[in-house]
C-alpha cells in the first residue's frame, strides 16, 4: 500500500535504492522518485527518531464568544498613583500596519545568471568592516536581476504585484543610540563600551545597505541559497569555501556525483542550474532525496544543504536526507486567516508538538492543530509557545540541538500541515511564538552545519571558541558577512513563510558571553555586563534580527532568554538597546524551586517578593513559576516537589487526602498567582503543568556508555514519560481538575482586568511574622497568607481606593480544590485613615494558604469562574 502526502508517495514498507550506472541524461531524472519513507501509526504517519553514534549531546469548533469570562462592574483600568511604589511601563501595543507577507515569490531567472556574470559583479560584493575588505561576501547573493528586469514570463502579474508589497517594507534606520543614559544613567560609567557597540552596529547596517541593498534585501537568502526554482528550471547554490568539488546528487540523478558538478566563484559559493524537463515538468520532482557530495579538507562526504526546506529520517536508518520539497501549487497550504494583533498582556502557553498526546507516541501537527489548540484557548492563555520546530536529528535533545534550521521537524509531519496547525491558531486568536535556536547548532556532521565544508570555522569559531563544552555543540561566528545573512534570513524565513507571529531566542545568555554564562554568578554589577567578556559581535547580531523583526513585522514579539540581566536588553534597538521585548524572568523558578526544597517555617516573603520584583524599570518580563526546564528527567515539576509520590495514590475525590497532597494543592494555585500577579508583564506555562502533570518528561533513550567506562541506563525507547496526560486534569473526580481550573480562572482574570500590564503596583505589606503579602496591581487588591496553620479573622488590608470590594478569584474555592472558607456574596467597604501607607483600608477573612483577590466594585460582580467547563 502507498499513500500520498502533498504529492509525495510515502511506502509503508523500507525501502533501499540503489544507484545504478544508468543513463543521467535530463530526460531521466523524473524516473527516480522520492524516498520519504515513513512509519505506519494508527492515527498519522510518522518518522522514526533514533539518536546517531555521531550526535551531540478535523478542526474542531471555534471556541464560542459566550465562553468568554467577564467580570461585570469591576474597574480593571489599572489607572496609576503618585503613591504607587513601582511604576511599571505603558505596554499598550501601537495600532500600526500589519503587513501583509509576499510569499512564494522568486524574482530571479536563473538563466540570466552565469559564471561570467558572477565574476562581473564580483567588486559589489566585498563588504567593508573595520576598514578591511571583506573575502567571504557573496555577490551571488545580492540582486543580479532585479524585478523589474525580469523577463514576462517568468512572474505571473499577481506574484509581481505582492514583490513590489513586499519591496515596500522598509526597517528603520539607525537612531542615536543615545537613550539609554536617560533610562538607566549608571550606564553613562560604561559609556566607551556601549558607543563602541553601537557604532560597530551602525557600521554594520551601513555596509548591509551598501553592498547588500539594506537589511531587507539581506534577509532574503534563502530566495539566492539553497533550491530556488524559476520557470526555467531549478538553481542551486551552497556557500562552502573550504570545498575543493562539489556535485549536487540524488534521486533525481541515480545520486551519479559525474552528473551535475557546481561551478565556484571567487567567494567560496557553489552553484548548478538545472534546466527543466523536455516536458517542461521541473528538473527535481517533489519529494526527491537530494544532498551535496564535496572534496574537502577531510576528505569526500554528502552533506544536507545548509538551507535544505525539509529533511526525514528512514525507519531504521541514522543520518537523515535532505528532501527537495516543492509541492504543485494545488496543494500548497494556503493561509485563510490574519495574524492576530498583538496582546497587551502576553499569557503563554509553552508547548512541544511531538509530546503533546496523551498517548505514548510522536504527536503530529495535524493532532496538535485538532485537539490541543482549542484546549489553549479554552484555558484562557492568548499565546502558543512552539518548541523543537527546527530539525533536529535526535530527540531527546528537545529541539535544541539543531541540524536544519530552515525545516520543520519532519516527525510531526509536513511543512504545509505546520502551516495548517499555525494558521488554525491564528483562526482561534493565538499568537504563535517560535521557540528558535540561534545561539548554537548540533555537532552532527552528516546532518548538520558542523563542518559541512571540511573545516571547523565554516559556520562556527574555530578551535575551543566554536565549542561549547557543556551542551556538546558548535557556536557560531558571529563576525562573519555569510554567518549574520544565514541566520538573519532563517528568523525572516519562519515568520514569513510559516506566518510565525514572534520568536523566543534559545540561550541568548550563552551568546552575549564569550564564557557563555558558564560557572559565572551574575551580581548586578555593571562590571560584568560591559567588557572583554561581552560578545560585541553577537550583541550586534541580536540587535540586527530585533531590527528585522519589528522593522518587517510590526505586530511581530521577540522574547529573550537570558539569565544574565543585561541592562538595556529590553529597551529598543534605536535608543542603544538590544531589542527584545520581554526578558525570561528566570530568577523566580530557581528561588521556587530553592524554597520548596525548605520547611514553610524556613520561607522568608520578603525574599519572594524581592525575587518577583527584581526586574529592570522600563524593560518588560515574561515570568514562570516554571518551565520545561523544571519539568525534564532529573528535575523536578512544582507538583511533584510538593506532593511526590503522594500523587499516584490521593488524587481521587471519592478517598481521603493527606496532609501532603492539601499543602501541595494550596502552595501549588498559590505559587502560580503570585508569580502571575507580581513577576512581569508577560507569563509562561509548560503543557500540563497548569493542573499538576504527576510525571516528569522523559525521552525514549538507550544505554549511554561514557568514555569512562560507566553506563547510563536509558528507558528501552520508551514514549510513556514522553507524553501529556491532559485526561488527568479534564476528570472531574481528580484533584487535578481542580488545579486546571484554578489556572484557566487566573488566565481570564488577567483577560478582564489586565493587571499584568498595569502600571500602578503597590506592594503594601510583607509580614514575616503572619507570613502575610499584600499588594495591589492596577484596580485589583490580592492577598496572600503562607502561613501554615493561622487563619487570620478581620484582617486589616490597606488599599489606594474608597468603595465597595467583592471577591474575585478565591483559591478555597471547592471548585478549585480548596476547602470553601470563604462567603463570595460577602461585601468589603472600605474605612478611611492610613494603613500600611495606603489611603483607605478594610477588614478581611485570611485563611492559612489561601489566595484570595479583591476588586473595586460598582455593581455586584461575578467569581471568574464559577463552574467547570470540560475542555476538548
Amino acid at each position: 500500500m502507498v499513500n500520498t502526502l502533498s504529492g509525495i508517495r510515502l511506502p509503508h514498507a523500507p525501502f533501499l535504492y540503489k544507484p545504478s550506472a544508468g543513463s543521467t541524461s535530463l530526460s531521466d531524472r523524473n524516473k527516480t522518485h522520492v524516498s520519504l519513507l515513513f512509519k505506519k501509526h494508527p492515527s498519522s504517519r510518522m518518522i522514526s527518531a533514533v539518536k546517531s553514534s555521531y550526535d551531540s549531546d478535523s478542526p474542531s469548533s471555534v471556541v464560542a464568544a459566550s465562553e468568554k469570562v467577564l467580570v461585570p462592574g469591576v474597574h480593571c483600568d489599572g489607572s496609576s498613583s503618585s503613591t504607587d511604589q513601582f511604576e511599571g511601563v505603558d505596554t499598550d501595543a501601537e495600532d500600526s500596519e500589519i503587513f501583509q507577507d509576499a510569499d512564494s515569490m522568486k524574482v530571479e531567472d536563473d538563466r540570466g545568471i552565469s559564471d561570467d556574470n558572477i565574476g562581473k559583479e564580483a567588486t559589489s560584493g566585498y563588504s567593508e568592516l573595520d576598514g578591511k575588505k571583506d573575502s567571504v561576501a557573496s555577490p551571488a547573493t545580492t540582486e543580479n536581476v532585479k524585478a523589474d528586469n525580469v523577463e514576462p514570463s517568468v512572474l505571473s502579474p499577481n506574484i509581481s504585484k505582492k514583490k513590489d508589497m513586499a519591496r515596500q517594507r522598509s526597517i528603520p534606520p539607525p537612531g542615536t543610540g543615545q537613550r539609554i543614559y536617560e533610562i538607566d544613567p549608571l550606564l553613562k560609567s560604561h559609556r566607551d563600551h556601549l558607543d563602541y557597540r553601537y557604532s560597530h552596529y551602525r557600521k554594520m547596517r551601513d555596509s548591509i545597505d551598501e553592498y547588500e541593498g539594506g537589511l531587507e534585501m539581506f534577509s532574503r537568502g534563502y530566495e539566492k541559497f539553497g533550491f530556488n526554482r524559476s520557470a526555467t528550471g531549478v538553481t542551486y547554490r551552497e556557500w562552502a569555501p573550504g570545498a575543493k568539488s562539489a556535485a549536487l546528487i540524488g534521486d533525481f540523478n541515480n545520486w551519479n556525483p559525474n552528473a551535475d558538478i557546481m561551478t565556484r566563484d571567487n567567494f567560496g559559493v557553489w552553484e548548478i542550474f538545472l534546466p527543466n524537463n523536455a516536458d517542461g515538468s521541473p528538473p527535481i520532482p517533489h519529494g526527491s532525496r537530494v544532498k551535496i557530495r564535496m572534496d574537502t579538507p577531510s576528505g569526500i562526504k554528502d552533506s544536507i544543504p545548509a538551507w535544505i526546506k525539509f529533511s526525514v529520517q528512514a525507519p531504521g536508518k541514522i543520518p537523515f536526507n535532505g528532501i527537495y520539497y516543492d509541492p504543485p501549487e494545488e496543494e500548497k497550504y494556503s493561509f485563510k486567516h490574519p495574524r492576530p494583533k498583538k496582546p497587551k498582556s502576553l499569557r503563554i502557553y509553552e508547548s512541544h508538538v511531538g509530546m503533546s498526546s496523551t498517548e505514548p507516541m510522536i504527536n503530529t501537527y495535524a493532532n496538535f492543530r485538532d485537539d490541543v489548540l482549542p484546549r489553549i484557548k479554552k484555558l484562557g492563555y492568548n499565546a502558543v509557545q512552539i518548541m523543537a520546530i527546527q530539525e533536529h536529528s535526535y530527540y531527546a535533545s528537545f529541539g535544541y540541538h539543531v541540524t536544519n534550521f530552515f525545516a520543520p521537524s519532519s516527525r510531526c509531519g509536513t511543512p504545509d500541515e505546520l502551516k495548517s496547525m499555525i494558521d488554525r491558531a491564528h483562526e482561534l486568536g493565538l499568537v504563535v511564538l517560535m521557540d528558535i535556536v540561534h545561539s548554537h547548532a548540533s555537532n552532527n556532521t552528516l546532518d548538520g552545519l558542523n563542518m559541512l565544508d571540511g573545516t571547523d570555522s565554516h559556520y562556527f569559531h574555530s578551535g575551543s571558541r566554536g565549542y561549547h563544552w557543556m551542551w556538546d555543540s558548535r557556536l557560531f561566528n558571529y563576525g562573519h558577512w555569510e554567518v549574520i545573512r544565514f541566520l538573519l534570513s532563517n528568523a525572516r524565513w519562519w515568520l514569513e513563510e510559516y506566518k510565525f507571529d514572534g520568536f523566543r531566542f534559545d540561550g541568548v545568555t550563552s551568546m552575549m558571553y564569550t564564557h557563555h554564562g558558564l560557572q559565572v554568578a551574575f551580581t548586578g554589577n555593571y562590571n560584568e555586563y560591559f567588557g572583554f567578556a561581552t560578545d560585541v559581535d553577537a550583541v550586534v547580531y541580536l540587535m540586527l534580527v530585533n531590527d528585522l523583526i519589528h522593522g518587517l513585522f510590526r505586530e511581530a514579539i521577540s522574547i529573550g532568554e537570558d539569565v544574565s540581566g543585561m541592562p538595556t536588553f529590553c529597551i529598543s534597538v534605536q535608543d542603544g538597546g538590544v531589542g527584545f521585548d520581554y526578558r525570561l524572568h528566570m530568577a523566580i523558578a530557581d528561588k521556587w524551586i530553592e524554597l520548596l526544597k525548605k520547611r514553610d517555617e524556613d520561607w522568608r516573603v520578603g525574599d519572594i517578593v524581592h525575587t518577583l520584583t527584581n526586574r529592570r524599570w522600563s524593560e518588560k518580563c515574561v515570568s514562570y513559576a516554571e518551565s520545561h526546564d523544571q519539568a525534564l528527567v532529573g528535575d523536578k515539576t512544582i507538583a511533584f516537589w510538593l506532593m511526590d509520590k503522594d500523587m499516584y495514590d490521593f488524587m481521587a475525590l471519592d478517598r481521603p487526602s493527606t496532609p501532603l497532597v492539601d499543602r501541595g494543592i494550596a502552595l501549588h494555585k498559590m505559587i502560580r498567582l503570585i508569580t502571575m500577579g507580581l513577576g512581569g508583564e508577560g507569563y509562561l506555562n509548560f503543557m500540563g503543568n497548569e493542573f499538576g502533570h504527576p510525571e516528569w518528561i522523559d525521552f525514549p533513550r538507550s544505554d549511554q556508555h561514557l568514555p569512562d567506562g560507566r553506563v547510563v541506563p536509558g528507558n528501552g525507547f520508551s514514549y510513556d514519560k514522553c507524553r501529556r496526560r491532559f485526561d488527568l486534569g479534564d476528570a472531574d473526580y481528580l484533584r487535578y481538575h481542580g488545579m486546571q481550573e484554578f489556572d484557566r480562572a487566573m488566565q481570564h482574570l488577567e483577560e478582564a482586568c489586565s493587571f499584568m500590564t498595569s502600571e500602578h503596583q503597590y506592594i503594601s505589606r510583607k509580614d514575616e511574622g503572619d507570613r502575610m503579602i499584600v499588594f495591589e496591581r492596577g484596580n485589583l487588591v490580592f492577598v496572600f497568607n503562607f502561613h501554615w496553620n493561622n487563619s487570620y479573622f478581620d484582617y486589616r488590608i490597606g488599599c489606594l481606593k474608597p468603595g465597595k470590594y467583592k471577591i474575585v478569584l478565591d483559591s478555597d474555592d471547592k471548585l478549585f480544590g480548596g476547602f470553601n472558607r470563604l462567603d463570595h456574596n460577602a461585601e468589603y467597604f472600605t474605612s478611611e485613615g492610613w494603613y500600611d501607607d495606603r489611603p483607605c483600608s478594610f477588614l478581611v477573612y485570611a485563611p492559612c494558604r489561601t489566595a484570595v483577590v479583591y476588586a473595586l466594585v460598582e455593581n455586584d460582580p461575578q467569581p471568574v469562574l464559577r463552574a467547570p467547563i470540560q475542555l476538548c
